[in-house]
């Protein structure tokens, strides 16, 4: 190692010692990739070790090796939680001990795989809820994520990878972060890590090559995570000039989006993780999303099925920082524009199917046209960004 590269280690280090004296609640640190292998849990073992010998009580609570040569050896010296063994369906499965954790009380615990789904039955659903438990209850918790499992970013990473990432965090938890680090490998480096043997197993290589690991799926994930680190600095040096924590509230400007839904499932997703995103990006002063039900989609003609998919979506949008509104009318445009003129909307945030048919692209016909010809004629200040599906 060289001598900048220690001495950005130490400095790593007595930063995150320094915000965990400064304060009760625990301290927050994350470590984004934009895949496996770049090195996320490598890094979170050597601040292990480096607050470890600034004195820190620091526990490994859990930490995913996969077999890695360089990682496996990094676990010495620092104190290792057992996993705790749960059945489930006839087969032991391992967990990390959130109980064992909390009685033991480190300064500092390692928490690796922050997306990682509990087993059923746990006391949480997602090991992110474990992290914000110990973090509220005064342990500062330092862990890892790769840039897919970001929520809002769902649509985006299937489009750019063709992969349904099922396990997947709240962006919030990110903005909510004392500190967020990304872990950067080029494209060339991590492909070549993957060649060599170093992240899977070789006979899962040339399977991992040639869909995953595609070079331009790579650039584009490092995109991401490059701009969502870009972000959330960016936001930090706006709350306070002087370096606070990052936690401290960014300034707001006078945006106001709202997000326009029905009970289309999938449509409906991609709506609302985009507005989270627009939000995010322009600092909005609030965001909503809107449910107008008309009479064709009261609760007793649409199934069970998709009632439960719009009430997974409403959660979802609470999820990510949005306000609920649900409005009963069968004149969807009229009862948008008088839900934008009641919270004073900048922004609506519409879908839009493809047009399919010669019909549909003279005609024009549909909620959200009719919806652009209302706005256009109202005039003022209230734009609209179209999702096409």
């Amino acid at each position: 190692m060289s001598t900048a590269e220690a001495d950005l280690r130490d400095q790593s280090a007595e930063r995150f010692l320094r915000l965990v004296r400064e304060k009760r609640r625990g301290t927050l640190k994350i470590y984004l990739g934009l895949a496996a292998g770049v090195g996320k849990t490598y890094r979170l073992l050597q601040e292990a070790h480096d607050l470890h010998a600034n004195g820190v009580d620091v526990l490994l609570g859990y930490v995913e090796t996969h077999g890695r040569a360089g990682t496996v050896a990094q676990l010495r010296n620092v104190p290792l939680l057992p996993r705790k063994q749960v059945f489930y369906k006839g087969h032991a499965v391992e967990e990390m001990d959130l109980d064992a954790i909390e009685k033991r009380r480190p300064q500092v615990v390692i928490v690796d795989e922050l997306a990682h789904s509990n087993v059923p039955g746990s006391r949480h659903e997602k090991r992110w809820q474990d992290v914000e438990e110990l973090v509220k209850s005064g342990i500062s918790v330092i862990t890892a994520v790769n840039v897919q499992h970001l929520e809002s970013l769902h649509d985006q990473v299937l489009k750019i990878t063709g992969t349904d990432v099922t396990e997947r965090i709240p962006d919030q938890l990110l903005r909510e972060a004392d500190e967020v680090v990304n872990v950067d490998l080029t494209v060339g480096e991590l492909r070549a890590r993957l060649e060599e043997g170093k992240i899977y197993d070789p006979a899962k290589v040339p399977t991992a090559l040639a869909n995953f690991f595609q070079s331009e799926n790579l650039l584009q994930l490092r995109r991401l995570a490059v701009r969502e680190v870009a972000q959330l600095l960016g936001r930090q040096v706006e709350s306070d000039a002087g370096g606070a924590p990052a936690i401290a509230t960014p300034r707001r400007n006078d945006d106001r989006l709202l997000a326009c839904i029905n009970s289309n499932a999938e449509a409906a997703k991609e709506i609302i993780r985009k507005t989270s995103r627009l939000a995010d990006r322009f600092s909005a002063a609030a965001w909503y999303v809107l449910y107008v039900q008309t009479g064709r989609e009261s609760a007793d003609r649409i199934g069970l099925a998709t009632q439960r998919h719009l009430l997974r979506n409403l959660q979802l949008a609470v999820e990510l920082g949005g306000q609920i509104l649900r409005v009963k009318d069968d004149d969807v445009v009229a009862a948008i524009r008088r839900v934008a003129q009641e919270k004073g909307a900048t922004l609506l945030v519409c879908g839009i199917t493809r047009e399919k048919s010669q019909w549909e692209r003279l005609s024009r016909r549909g909620i959200t046209n009719d919806l652009l010809r209302a706005v256009a004629r109202d005039g003022g200040d209230l734009d609209v960004y179209l999702i096409t599906y």
